[in-house]
């Protein structure tokens, strides 16, 4: 019952930035956390940040000062803030919800493309 649709990908410069968005829509659920993964070609999916109700963040030590993640409850929205951008961090970047009845929800995923 719960959609996820990211936004905000595209094709940057290394050292150049970009915020994706993710919103959320459908029947209300109790979330445990938001996150959002990426997954490069030929490489397995990783996490890249998560955003607990109560607003901590934790992230992954490759984008650790170079990432921000917020959330919006007024738009049921989560952002994935993007600076010094690196080829690296190409990759599909996918939205993640995980309720707290143990329930994970998966958005399509946006392209993020970072050019040398």
């Amino acid at each position: 019952q719960v959609q996820l649709v990211e936004s905000g990908g595209g094709v940057v410069q290394a050292g150049g930035s970009l915020r994706l968005s993710c919103a959320a829509s459908g029947s209300s659920i109790s979330i445990n956390d938001m996150g959002w993964y990426r997954q490069a070609p030929g490489k397995r999916r990783e996490l890249v940040a998560t955003i607990t109700t109560g607003g901590t963040v934790n992230y992954a030590i490759s984008v650790k000062g170079r990432f921000t993640m917020s959330g919006s409850s007024a738009k049921n929205t989560v952002y994935l803030q993007m600076n010094s951008l690196k080829p690296e961090d190409t990759a599909v970047y996918y939205c993640r919800l995980y309720s707290s009845y143990g329930e994970n929800y998966w958005g399509q995923g946006t392209q993020v493309t970072v050019s040398s």
